[in-house]
């Protein structure tokens, strides 16, 4: 998987879904639409980060590579010729996996 050439700013995270592996049960086939999103993503780039008001420089929670839990409608979808990723802010980042 080739990087985006997108530099998130601030304390904002550039992230992929993770999807799960396709099982068809009963020979039903679900189309994408009634699909739920997948929860798991994987981290593909930090911003700058943030600073608190003291303007000291605050260090991200993740780290590129960290596989991470989100809301099911956090972040803004961005496509990247045939991928899709989300930018959000860390703090919608619910949790690290593993």
């Amino acid at each position: 998987m080739a990087t985006p050439n997108i530099r998130p700013l601030g304390d904002r995270v550039l992230i992929q879904r993770i999807e799960a592996a396709e099982e068809i049960k009963g020979g039903i086939i679900i189309p994408d639409s009634a699909k739920e999103k997948p929860l798991e993503a994987k981290v593909i780039a930090l911003g700058t980060g943030k600073t608190d008001k003291d303007g000291k420089a605050v260090a991200f929670d993740v780290k590129v590579g960290d596989t991470v839990l989100i809301g099911k409608y956090a972040g803004t979808e961005v496509k990247v010729g045939d991928s899709a990723y989300l930018l959000l802010r860390e703090e919608e980042i619910l949790a690290i996996v593993g």
